[in-house]
């Protein structure tokens, strides 16, 4: 068991999304050596003034490759620490690495576990118990120390352990959000790309029947079944990344523009407002406008905090479809930026090939806008 355990954490491969290097990095450099500094020039015990601001220096370009390069950078620092520890064995003399060289270690363990893949968190965690345990032996510590000491070096790597967890897990409802919504795409298309394929094949037969006595009619015919198939083309694409768990879901009826007013209310209020050219959209365009200003609403109703009026606009060009959704809720107590339904509603419009933002409104509440092309080619 131990095994198997040891063997899927060295499969384990790093976090995604490693940030390279961020302006708090810096800030944490400066902080970190100016406590350093300080460290020296303020404390008279401590032995070896010199190297401990040499050890702050030397590991402070740590901090800026400590995501991307975990196992590199704690190897470095808890390797010079050990080189340190070993000195002073040689020379009889017990030095501290320091407060700043302190927080280096810290803030290395964290992000080793946090961002680091298993085999680089086997590596590093070996680098930092040889470490550890040669600091115990030279340092004549009480086991209450160094159990102590043990807790404070842990307690980092754990809490990198418990953000990584954290953030796979939300990942992966991200994901699910992500399959559901393509799901549901596919499902609002299931029916329409039917019909398209059944009046093919009807005007096929027709055209087959009359085109002995009436060639003029099997040319219609075959006109008819070349401008279906090129929309059914148009709307397959856009299930290109789609993926269905299951063909036995319920095809429910797709939704359209026409079914926005449908979302009108009384508490709170819920305006609904159509304009310009929003006849002959496209399936997959209606059905996405259509699930985007529901979704729209329903956030609003549930987070929007002291809202009572919600403004659903759908304006149509030649082009796009345009979808704002406005309330005048507070956006103090609606921070809706990071929810799951933006996300799904992100990755409807993007299978469209359109876009969606949400941000607060320039006085009050919230603004979710959708841009969705008509010809929802994807």
């Amino acid at each position: 068991m131990i095994l198997g355990a040891v063997r899927r954490l060295w499969a384990e491969p790093r976090a995604p999304h490693a940030p390279a290097r961020v302006w708090r990095d810096w800030v944490l450099v400066v902080v970190i050596v100016g406590i350093s500094v300080l460290e020296v020039t303020l404390r008279e015990d401590v032995v070896w003034p010199a190297v401990s601001l040499a050890m702050a220096l030397g590991l402070s370009l740590t901090m800026l490759w400590r995501r991307t390069r975990p196992l590199a950078m704690v190897a470095w620092t808890f390797g010079l620490v050990i080189v340190v520890s070993l000195a002073g064995v040689a020379l009889g003399e017990q030095q501290s690495i320091g407060l700043g060289a302190m927080a280096f270690v810290l803030v290395l363990g964290y992000a080793l576990y946090r961002w680091g893949s298993g085999r680089e968190i086997v590596l590093g965690t070996a680098v930092v118990l040889v470490a550890f345990a040669l600091g115990m032996s030279t340092d004549y510590t009480t086991l209450g120390e160094a159990a102590g000491a043990f807790i404070f070096m842990a307690s980092p790597l754990v809490i990198g352990v418990a953000v990584r967890v954290v953030a796979q897990s939300r990942a992966r409802e991200l994901d699910q959000v992500r399959l559901r919504e393509r799901e549901q795409l596919a499902r609002e298309l299931h029916d329409t790309v039917a019909h398209h394929v059944s009046a093919m094949v009807i005007r096929a037969q027709a055209g087959r029947v009359v085109a002995a006595a009436r060639p003029e009619a099997a040319a219609e015919a075959l006109a008819v079944i070349e401008a279906e198939g090129s929309r059914t083309l148009a709307e397959m694409r856009v299930l290109v990344g789609a993926l269905r768990d299951s063909d036995d879901a319920s095809l429910a009826p797709a939704r359209d523009v026409s079914d926005v007013p449908s979302l009108s209310a009384a508490d709170p209020r819920v305006d609904v407002r159509l304009a310009g050219e929003l006849d002959e959209l496209g399936p997959a365009v209606g059905a996405a406008v259509f699930r985007i200003a529901q979704e729209s609403v329903t956030n609003a109703v549930r987070h929007s905090r002291g809202a009572t009026r919600i403004v659903v606009a759908v304006t149509g060009s030649p082009d796009e479809v345009r979808c704002t959704v406005t309330d005048d809720g507070d956006t103090v107590f609606a921070p809706r930026s990071a929810g799951y339904g933006i996300v799904g509603m992100t990755e409807r419009a993007a299978l469209l090939g359109g876009s969606i933002a949400a941000a607060p409104g320039p006085s009050r509440g919230w603004v979710v806008e959708a841009v969705i092309p008509r010809g929802a080619v994807a």
